[in-house]
């Protein structure tokens, strides 16, 4: 697992991941697309020349995760960041190897 922001006050070890539609002024969407993907924890998926920018967060605890939205929002060019999809799990738990969907248990 790589390296996940988390604040010092965040005394949960679960491990957050979100996924978010961020809405940028068309001009913005390359600046802000590669501002985005040097934040921590952040990984730029998908930008479009309309504005769009698709955007997965990953940290520990929901602290970092609310903290780097507010900072998305406050760049230049940026109308909205919208959640899609939010889960929160223990590290443990996200770092289980789960069995392959496609070959039954017990075969080599």
């Amino acid at each position: 697992m790589r390296h996940l922001p988390a604040f010092a006050a965040d005394t949960s070890d679960d491990v957050h991941i979100a996924s978010f539609i961020v809405h940028v002024v068309p001009r913005h969407v390359m600046a802000v697309a590669a501002r985005v993907a040097a934040l921590p924890g952040a990984e730029v998926h998908a930008a479009t020349p309309e504005g769009k920018v698709v955007v997965t967060l990953e940290a520990i605890g929901s602290g970092p995760i609310l903290s780097t939205v507010a900072t998305i929002q406050q760049f230049d060019g940026v109308i909205n960041a919208a959640l899609v999809y939010q889960c929160a799990d223990s590290a443990e738990s996200m770092n289980e190897e789960l069995p392959d969907a496609h070959r039954p248990q017990g075969l080599s």
